[in-house]
Parts: structure tokens; C-alpha cells; sequence
């Protein structure tokens, strides 16, 4: 099993996610996995710098941690043949270190570039019609692609690593599991579902199954509990509203009335190991081969400190 860092671009500066993602490597993370995002899910959150330069400075700051991103839309906000040309390049400095991450996208981060957010079925075609044009352009040489709705014409990477960088895509269904299984390279969830991976599976799927796990570390429940509330509630809403809704405010809105009771019912909270240890086994035993640790936690530093000192050899165990 490999462990990973969720590196939170809406929660922290660009500067501090460098930072952290050295110390991430430094503490014994296998990888960072970094979301990209045009807003914040909450205004209070404050953050969402430019993943694609924040990387490049991770992967020239560190020497053995993957690279992950967690994950891109490469349909509406970026052309596939940018991404593709982006993640060819961030292979390259890193070393063959970076895996790409690509999902469907939420309207927060698509809308922005006035085209509207297509509907879950258009949104799935799309991503297909992406996924088939960053393959194109891998193989070398000129490529054009005229789909139902991407088109490209005469494009060619020239700086183009030896190894493809893994593809991994979310996947909530079996539908989107097919994709996975028959473009990708490898699978990204966010829910411990078993029938996902049957679904992965089933299609020919054999690569890497990441799944992020909520988990929010401080010293004291209580403290780890506020923290959430004041950053993170939005994940509380599930993914039919994190999909759809426009902006920071919107999630402020429809997160409201998120309460003690729902944060302790999906994150695992506070300083006691086995907590956390509870919360990631489902994911190990549902065939998640790569865990995502987002912690949601006020203090990065000592979330770091306890899965170097406490955490790591226990989850190490699960595998």
C-alpha cells in the first residue's frame, strides 16, 4: 500500500504547500496529491493558487515523493491538449515522479470561463473525448481529433517523456469505472465502495486505486471538530452538491447547518491513532491500493509529526 498527502490548494498560500509538501517527503509520505482548483470551496478557506507551477516547485524542491493531481478537468477550464502538454513536461523535471489525476470537474472551478457546466452525461463524454486526445498526443508526431464535442487540429508535443505518466480517473459508478478501466491507467475515488473496484475490474482495470480519506488531527477532539466546521463542512454536502453549485458562497449557504454530529460521521478526529486507523481500513478492504490522508486539522505541522512518530507504521500494517 502507498500513503499519501492531500496538499490543499484552497486551505494554504502556494509557498506553504511547497513547504508542506517537503516536509510530506521528509516524514515519510510515498506521494502528494494536489487538488486544482480555480476557487475555494469557502471564502474562509482563502486560497487556490495555480496547481500545475505549484508542482513544478514541488518536484524541484523534493527527490523521491510522487506527484499527484487530484484531480484536473481537462475538458472545459483547460483544453486536453494543454493538460496533456502540462503533465508531459511535469513528467519530465520530475523524474517520472507525476501521476494525473482527471475527473469530470465541478461547476466551482468550470464555470469561470463563461461556457457554462455541461450535465453529468455531457461532462462524462467530454472527459472520454479528453482521455482519447491526451493518448493521441503521447504517441509523438501531429495529431487533429474532431469529437462530439473537443476538437484538435494539428497539435504535437515535442518534449515528451520516455513513460507516459500514469493516467488515474475518478470514478463514482460503473460507468465511469468502465472509463477508467479502458482509458486510464488507474482509478480515483473518494468513497471506501468495493463495487467500484468490481466495476474497475470487471472492465480490464489493473492499475493503482487511489481514495482519499477525511481525517481531521489535532490535540483534542473538540479542537479538530472546529476546524472542520470553520474550513471543511463543504464535504459534508456530498458530491450531487459539490458538483453543481457556482461558488464560495453558495457552499457557505448550503453548508450551514453542518453540525458536530455529521463532521464526526465522516471524518475521523482528534490524537488517537487507531481513530484513523478505523477510517482508512474500509478503504484498504474495499481493494484501495493508494490512500490519500486530507487532513483537515489546523495544524499541518503536527499532523505531519504524528504520522511520522504514530500513524504510519500502523497504516503500513493494513497493507
Amino acid at each position: 500500500m502507498r500513503i499519501g498527502y492531500k496538499l490543499a490548494s484552497e486551505g494554504y498560500g502556494p509557498q506553504e504547500i511547497i513547504r508542506q509538501a517537503v516536509r510530506a517527503e521528509e516524514a515519510g509520505f510515498d506521494f502528494v496529491e494536489m487538488s486544482d482548483h480555480f476557487h475555494p470551496w469557502l471564502d474562509t478557506q482563502g486560497h487556490s493558487s495555480f496547481t500545475w507551477s505549484v508542482l513544478g516547485a514541488v518536484a524541484a524542491k523534493t527527490e523521491r515523493i510522487g506527484l499527484a493531481t487530484g484531480v484536473t478537468c481537462p475538458t472545459v477550464r483547460y483544453h486536453p491538449a494543454i493538460i496533456a502538454q502540462a503533465a508531459a513536461t511535469l513528467a519530465l523535471i520530475s523524474d517520472g515522479r507525476f501521476t494525473l489525476g482527471v475527473g469530470a470537474g465541478e461547476r466551482l472551478n468550470e464555470h469561470v470561463v463563461g461556457q457554462g457546466f455541461p450535465s453529468v452525461r455531457g461532462r462524462h463524454e467530454r472527459l472520454r473525448e479528453a482521455l482519447e486526445i491526451i493518448r493521441l498526443l503521447w504517441q509523438g508526431g501531429y495529431h487533429s481529433f474532431e469529437g462530439k464535442h473537443l476538437h484538435l487540429e494539428d497539435a504535437r508535443i515535442f518534449d515528451l517523456p520516455e513513460t507516459p505518466p500514469v493516467i488515474a480517473v475518478a470514478a463514482s459508478g460503473r460507468s465511469s469505472a468502465t472509463m477508467a478501466a479502458e482509458l486510464g491507467d488507474g482509478l480515483f475515488v473518494t468513497e471506501p465502495k468495493a463495487s467500484i473496484v468490481e466495476h474497475y475490474r470487471q472492465a480490464g482495470g489493473d492499475g493503482p486505486r487511489y481514495a482519499e480519506v477525511p481525517m481531521a488531527w489535532a490535540t483534542d477532539d473538540q479542537q479538530a471538530v472546529r476546524a472542520v466546521l470553520e474550513t471543511s463542512r463543504w464535504m459534508v454536502t456530498g458530491w450531487k452538491v459539490m458538483s453543481e453549485l457556482p461558488n464560495p458562497v453558495n457552499f457557505d449557504a448550503a453548508s450551514a447547518y453542518v453540525e458536530e454530529r455529521h463532521v464526526r460521521e465522516l471524518f475521523s478526529v482528534g490524537p488517537d491513532p487507531e481513530a484513523h486507523v478505523a477510517a482508512v481500513r474500509p478503504y484498504v478492504e474495499a481493494g484501495y491500493d493508494h490512500v490519500v490522508l486530507q487532513n483537515a486539522g489546523p495544524d499541518p505541522d503536527g499532523f505531519l509529526d504524528f504520522f511520522a512518530g504514530d500513524l504510519a507504521a500502523r497504516l503500513r500494517a493494513l497493507g
